[in-house]
């Protein structure tokens, strides 16, 4: 049997939020969302003032839709 640690070896990160790295938005923050087979995560085509107000917005039910949506359009294709 596989240990707890191979376990969570190969499940995706969940969403994040971090500060954006685009100049014309600085000192915003954005989330993103890492997707299993790419080595860049999605951007949510959202800013944030705060990490606080980037973090609720991923906890809301709007922002619980919009990372399922892009969670299931990137695996299907």
């Amino acid at each position: 049997m596989g240990s707890m640690k191979d376990k969570r070896k190969n499940q995706t990160p969940p969403p994040y939020a971090a500060e954006t790295k685009d100049v014309r938005f600085a000192g915003t923050f954005e989330v993103l969302i890492p997707v299993e087979g790419r080595n860049k995560p999605h951007r949510v085509p959202l800013q944030f003032p705060t990490l606080s107000a980037a973090e609720g917005w991923m906890h809301s039910s709007e922002g619980k839709d919009t990372i399922a949506e892009i969670i299931a359009d990137a695996k299907n294709g």
